[in-house]
This record gives C-alpha cells, sequence and structure tokens, in this order.
C-alpha cells in the first residue's frame, strides 16, 4: 500500500516513514498544505496521515479542497489539537479519523487497519494471480496452502505490478508504488528486486517481463 504523510515536523515524518517502510509499505513525506492537495488530487495513495497545523495551509483547507474536489482517500488527522471542538472539526471537515498528539505507533495502526476494512473496494482481500493467491491484508503470497518466502519490498512489487496486470509499469512508478514517490532509489536496486521475485515466481508459471529502458509487466504462462 501507498501512505501520504502530510507532517512539517520533519522528524516524526521520518519516523512514520520508516515505520511503514519496514512493514512494507510505500510512503510519500509531504510538510506544505497546498503540496498535500496537489498530490491527494493529483496522485494515488491507499492512506493519508494528516498534520493540521501547516505550513501555506492548514489541514483543514486541506481537507476541505481535497474533498470538494472528489478525493475519497481515507484522512486520519493526527495533531497536537485535542480539543474537543478541533475534534468535532476535523471529522465534520472530512478526515475518517481523529488521532492526538503524544501517540502510539500500534493504535496508529489499528486504526489504519480499521479505516481500510470499511472501503467498499476493500471487499475482496485476496486476488489470484495464475496459480498463486494474493492476500492483501496479511501481505504474503500462498500456493495452496503454501506461504512464498516473499520479503516485504518483494510483496509490495508483486502486489503493485498485478495491480496493473498485463499492463507495462514504467521503472519510475514501480519506485514510487514501492518506496514512495520522490524516494532516492537507483535503478540497479529496483533490478536486484525484480530478479529475486522473478526467479521465486517462475516456479509458479508467472513471468516478470522486461521492456529494456522501460518498465516491467506480469504474464501469466499456460
Amino acid at each position: 500500500m501507498h501512505f501520504l504523510v502530510i507532517e512539517d515536523n520533519r522528524t516524526l515524518a521520518r519516523a512514520l516513514k520508516h515505520h511503514f517502510n519496514d512493514l512494507g509499505h510505500a510512503v510519500t513525506c509531504v510538510d506544505d498544505g497546498e503540496l498535500g492537495v496537489q498530490f491527494l488530487t493529483q496522485e494515488n495513495c491507499d492512506c493519508c496521515i494528516l498534520d493540521l497545523n501547516l505550513p501555506s495551509m492548514s489541514g483543514l483547507e486541506v481537507l476541505e479542497k481535497t474533498r470538494l474536489a472528489g478525493v475519497q482517500t481515507p484522512v486520519i488527522v493526527l495533531t497536537a489539537r485535542d480539543e474537543l471542538a478541533d475534534r468535532i472539526k476535523g471529522l465534520d471537515g472530512g478526515a475518517d479519523d481523529y488521532l492526538t498528539k503524544p501517540f502510539e505507533m500500534d493504535e496508529l495502526d489499528a486504526r489504519i487497519r480499521a479505516l481500510l476494512r470499511r472501503r467498499p473496494q476493500q471487499a475482496s482481500k485476496t486476488t489470484r494471480l495464475g496459480q498463486l493467491t494474493i492476500h492483501h491484508d496479511g501481505r504474503f503470497a500462498s500456493h495452496h496452502s503454501d506461504n512464498i518466502p516473499l520479503s516485504r519490498k518483494e510483496f509490495a512489487a508483486l502486489e503493485a505490478l498485478n495491480d496493473s496486470r498485463e499492463q507495462l509499469m514504467p521503472k519510475s512508478r514501480l519506485i514510487s508504488q514501492i518506496y514512495g514517490v520522490g524516494a532516492e532509489i537507483n535503478d540497479a536496486t529496483v533490478e536486484v528486486l525484480v530478479s529475486r521475485l522473478r526467479k521465486k515466481l517462475k516456479p509458479y508459471a508467472i513471468t516478470i517481463k522486461t521492456v529494456r529502458g522501460v518498465g516491467y509487466y506480469l504474464e501469466e504462462q499456460d
């Protein structure tokens, strides 16, 4: 999954990024309200974690503008404002949940899981890919009752490629899906990751095809 963190406290933003990266998710961090609006209206992400006190535009304004634009991305407000009036404003303004600082990462994780369970498009928690079943909630792939030994980044790559199955995924987009927009990841790192994943998928008649210099796509073999 891809998380957007709109937070101007760089220490906290880095901590959130490292936490979600360790769980195998891509994370994009922005520290400005206007940039947050641009990303939410122009890019796809699965969940947004939003501070209220931001430069150039408050978190409440970010909510108002993006909801008016039709953005349905789940948003969790993460803020030091703990007054009842602030919580009501945030929830009435379009937030799906509201968590005050300081907070525990485990609670944030639980709230995100609850949010994503409520999304209609998450009704199907598994996807079939050839001989494999991709378990999106548990973030693993299986063949019958056997789990496929995939690292978190390998699973993220598989999930991203499967989402655009039979379509070419540019290498730059794959990097964004795995590591987050703007991540400083070189091509060699992604090529090694894809090579490892390709070897693990081969026994199950699934091939990752490479279009040199452009990107990758999945192909199921008979």
